[in-house]
């Protein structure tokens, strides 16, 4: 390990119905980086066990139990389940910094990014900040999303292990651990609009500028999006980094929901972004059933819909966010826009 290859921290939580994107985000960051650790917060034994399994070179995996202390447990009788999923993730880091003497920074990554490019490209615009947070970037017609989702993204927080990244992340538990809720109340939302006033509250707060970083289906319009002679997707004019696979969902006869409606997508994000996705998610897919052979999980069914539902999805706009992937696996033979 050399100063020109710095080691990497990231960390990251999810249980059995998020293995497979879960995986696929390892993978993706193995890809491009070989300095890198990410220390995976396994939610249930499912997932722990699955993943030991994998034997992922580059993971660190961390069963609930061991990380669970008792303000934690006093908050988890009051959450659903994605509710203490996000009162967890300020401890996360602060959990990675307490064990691991080595990490001088950690970066939480949420489970359902996928990575085009080496991170080494936004930690390098961090500096010597503290820490770091990115926008969700909406475009003016969906403006008005922030003041109840806020106006940064939870999806990629990177706390240094100095004063000011160790003050905002334990402010950040206590505040989660506190109130963590999957409604929008007294300008709170989960544990993200808590995120809005840290440029305010914290020193060394530095705000993304990177394109490439925070890509995600409610932003993606906005930018051109393109394959470039080395190789590379651009969006606009900086490579891509990561992408965010937001509310994309698998199901058991190999169709995948892509995204909300209200996120219209285009013919270059479809086989641009998700393709590779897609193909990646399969592909664990196959690795996890080779060695857990009845793992299924995440795998939604096809539900057949009510005459009610049928009525109100005539009345909808059209759906952007169906695509089916064919075999041979690794080539996708046909879109389905529309249902």
């Amino acid at each position: 390990m050399t100063a020109m290859t710095p080691h990497h921290w990231f960390c990251t939580l999810f249980d059995r119905n998020y293995l497979f994107k879960g995986v696929a985000l390892y993978r993706s960051l193995e890809q491009w980086s070989r300095e890198f650790t990410l220390v995976i917060l396994c939610m249930d034994d499912v997932a722990y066990d699955t993943l030991a399994k994998l034997a992922l070179p580059h993971a660190r995996l961390v069963r609930l139990q061991e990380f669970e202390d008792p303000e934690l447990l006093r908050a988890k009788a009051t959450r659903s389940m994605i509710e203490y999923y996000w009162t967890c993730t300020p401890s996360l880091p602060l959990f990675v910094l307490d064990r691991i003497p080595e990490a001088q920074s950690v970066t939480y990554l949420d489970a359902d990014l996928f990575f085009y490019g080496n991170p080494q490209a936004l930690l390098a615009e961090m500096a010597t900040a503290s820490i770091m947070i990115h926008e969700h970037r909406f475009p003016p017609q969906l403006a008005e999303q922030a003041q109840y989702t806020g106006i940064y993204n939870v999806a990629w927080v990177t706390f240094r292990r100095d004063d000011n990244g160790l003050a905002c992340a334990s402010r950040w538990r206590e505040q989660c651990i506190e109130w963590c809720y999957y409604r929008h109340e007294d300008g709170r939302m989960g544990d993200q609009k808590y995120l809005d006033t840290w440029t305010r509250d914290f020193a060394g707060v530095h705000v993304l500028r990177h394109k490439g970083g925070g890509l995600a289906p409610w932003n993606v319009e906005q930018y051109r999006i393109e394959r470039r002679g080395d190789g590379a997707v651009y969006v606009d004019d900086d490579p891509l980094i990561f992408y965010h696979f937001h509310g994309l969902r698998l199901f058991v006869n190999g169709t995948v929901f892509m995204t909300n409606s209200s996120y219209p997508l285009r013919e270059e994000d479809r086989r641009l972004l998700y393709a590779p996705y897609i193909e990646a998610l399969w592909r664990v897919r196959d690795d996890v059933q080779r060695v857990v052979p009845e793992f299924t999980h995440g795998l939604e069914q096809p539900e057949a819909k009510s005459a009610k539902e049928e009525l109100l999805a005539s009345r909808a706009p059209r759906a952007r966010g169906i695509a089916r992937l064919r075999r041979p696996l690794g080539r996708i033979k046909r879109w389905l826009v529309g249902g």
